[in-house]
Order: structure tokens, then C-alpha cells, then sequence
């Protein structure tokens, strides 16, 4: 499994981001968004060892990983205000922490279809994890084709004043979704392509996305017949 943790939390960088973002001469009124961005890191740190955990242990036991890898990210200041504008939020902290929840998040990329459900169960099911909200993309896809599970969950990170419940964005789903999750985001918003163009293929990327599940699951099933039962036991 490979853990990245690129794009994370530095206090210069956000220090920078904010100067340019709202001005030198409100910085340090925000001096408290930094210390919830560094909350929202360390929450982003104890879920990722908590999966790492879970995927040792089904190592051990059952000598299968569920987690291909796992990607971390903290959200960029200029990403966070433009999503509080389209929500119609105040910029204060207190109005940010009461309605966007995923300042930090994880995507975990699984092998199989049935490891993702093994995750979010094994994960849901740890007495300090508190599930906020979830939506199910693999059972009811987008109609673009996306699939995936997003997950939003609090963990207390434990400060020198005590614990703090703070929220963190999960995303489960399999090596093929991700692939062309990864793909079409960068056609639709990473390239200078006509929008008209984009549209040509919607359709064709509707399809893509059928079949790279129609493949996982018939792998899964091949892999199901040849592998303790034990691995499919939390399959969704």
C-alpha cells in the first residue's frame, strides 16, 4: 500500500494563500482558520492510520490487502472561500466549520468491488467514528458514470486541551474507478477542450464507466472463487 500525503497542511503556505486570497491586512483575523486546518490534518492523519491498520490486519489474517493505496489532501484556501461563496457563507470559522466538512479528506483506492464496503463497515464500526453523512456512487452511479462511496466521518484529535471531533472526507472505490474518475475530471476541467467536444463524448464515457465495472466484477468473482471466504464477508 502506498500512503501520499501530498498537498498537506504547512502554516507558511497557508499564511501565503490567505495574503493573497483576502489581503495582508486580514491575516491574522483568520489566525483560527489556520489552527482548524492543522485540527483538520491531524484528523486526516489518525483516519489514515486507522486504515492502515485495517489493511495489515486483513493482511495477517486473511493475506489479502482490500487498500491498493490511499491519496491525502487538505483543500487550498482559494478552493475553500470559492466553495463558501457558492454556498453563500459567511468567511468567519465558525460559519466554515458548521458546513463544509471536507477540508481534509483521504481517497482510498481498493482492489475489488467488495473491498469497499469492507472499509467503510470495519471503519463505521470504530466506537470513536462518527458517520456525518455518506453517499453511495457504486449502487447509484452519477449519471456521468462516476462511482464511488464518499464518506463524511468525525475523529476526536486529541489536543493538549482535550479532545477535538473534527471532520474528514472519505472516498472509497477501486483501482478502475479511480482511473476513470482521474481521467475525466482532467477531460471536463483540466483541458482547453471545447465544451461542445466534452459533450460528444459523454455518452461514450457512460459507457466506459459501465464496462470498467462490468470487468471489476467479473475479476472480483473470479478472485471470490479462488480466495478464503472469510476476504467477502462485509461485501455490500
Amino acid at each position: 500500500m502506498i500512503l501520499e500525503r501530498s498537498n498537506m497542511f504547512n502554516n507558511e503556505g497557508i499564511n501565503k494563500e490567505l495574503t493573497r486570497v483576502i489581503g495582508s491586512e486580514h491575516v491574522q483575523e483568520f489566525s483560527n482558520l489556520v489552527r482548524y486546518y492543522r485540527l483538520c490534518q491531524s484528523a486526516v492523519n489518525e483516519i489514515g492510520t486507522k486504515l492502515e491498520n485495517l489493511d495489515g490486519e486483513y493482511r495477517g489474517e486473511y493475506d489479502h490487502n482490500p487498500i491498493h493505496h490511499m491519496e491525502q489532501r487538505m483543500k487550498t484556501i482559494t478552493s475553500l472561500f470559492n466553495k463558501a461563496e457558492k454556498k453563500h457563507l459567511d468567511r468567519d470559522i465558525e460559519s466554515i466549520k458548521q458546513n463544509i466538512f471536507d477540508i481534509g479528506g483521504i481517497r482510498v483506492v481498493t482492489n475489488y468491488i467488495s473491498d469497499v464496503y469492507t472499509i467503510q463497515k470495519n471503519l463505521l464500526s470504530q466506537s470513536d467514528i462518527t458517520l456525518i453523512k455518506t453517499k453511495d456512487y457504486i449502487k447509484n452511479p452519477k449519471p456521468s458514470g462516476y462511482r464511488s462511496v464518499h464518506l463524511v466521518v468525525s475523529v476526536p484529535v486529541f489536543l493538549s486541551t482535550g479532545p477535538v471531533n473534527t471532520p474528514v472526507e472519505i472516498q472509497i472505490r477501486t483501482v478502475g474507478m479511480d482511473m476513470w474518475a482521474s481521467l475525466e475530471h482532467k477531460f471536463r476541467y483540466k483541458t482547453n477542450v471545447a465544451d461542445e467536444k466534452v459533450e460528444h463524448f459523454e455518452n461514450q464515457l457512460v459507457e466506459d464507466a459501465n464496462e470498467i465495472f462490468k470487468i471489476e466484477s467479473n475479476m472480483q468473482n473470479i478472485y471470490r472463487e479462488l480466495s478464503d471466504p472469510r476476504v467477502f464477508k462485509d461485501e455490500g
